[in-house]
């Protein structure tokens, strides 16, 4: 079976783009590389839902779901993942690398805006290649750390590498880490709403530390002033 007929089962008429099963249910498992091409590649998809989408897939292709019409393929299920992913970040480097400040400064989104100074924090504080590794499992920030190491001059060849290798890392992990749930708890399609929050939780609380730190820091440097 190819991935073109894993793609996508037929369209429902209203989608929830915030919600991975519903994403899933529309979409296939084309979806998964389209969501993740977004959220890595394009500033618009900041908001869309990557952890818990990955998570999800790799949740229901251990046996499936009554909302998910057919049953996702493993494989082409970490296919999907890792080509969305990774060439996703690269649109997002070599989109930054050609527009520059100016791809981020259009934005009106106050989420963006405080991804990029995230983003570029991360940067300088941890070096190319763990920051762009780190990035990937930071919301938000995975989306505009692209860029932003594009319009940085991140050089390519560090940029490819370590994008490759924080992308595999971040896909195969949770996909693996749904599958491996899905087919250890029976019928846990049942507890599947509970798990997507916890996974929303949990994948926040990289961002709520680093604002936390970013807060003390300033904190700090206001005090000593």
């Amino acid at each position: 079976m190819t991935l073109a007929h894993q793609a996508a089962p037929p369209l429902q008429l209203a989608v929830n783009v915030l919600d991975a099963q519903s994403l899933l249910a529309a979409f296939g498992t084309i979806g998964v590389a389209v969501v993740l091409f977004a959220e890595t590649g394009l500033l618009i998809g900041f908001f869309l839902p990557g952890d818990s989408l990955l998570f999800t897939a790799g949740l229901l292709c251990a046996g499936g779901s009554g909302t998910v019409q057919g049953h996702l393929s493993l494989r082409w299920v970490l296919v999907a993942a890792v080509v969305g992913a990774l060439t996703g970040a690269q649109t997002g480097y070599l989109l930054g690398r050609r527009a520059g400040p100016a791809l981020l400064a259009r934005t009106e989104s106050r989420r963006i805006t405080e991804g990029a100074e995230r983003a570029a924090d991360i940067l300088a504080r941890y070096g190319h290649a763990k920051a762009i590794v780190l990035a990937r499992f930071l919301p938000v920030v995975r989306t505009v750390l692209n860029p932003i190491a594009g319009a940085l001059a991140v050089p390519a060849r560090t940029f490819a590498l370590w994008q490759v290798v924080g992308g595999l890392v971040w896909t195969v992990g949770l996909v693996l880490a749904g599958y491996a749930l899905g087919a250890s708890v029976p019928d846990v399609d049942r507890y599947l709403l509970p798990i997507i929050a916890l996974i929303v939780v949990v994948s926040l609380v990289p961002v709520a530390v680093e604002v936390l730190r970013a807060r003390r820091t300033r904190g700090t440097g206001a005090g000593g002033a």
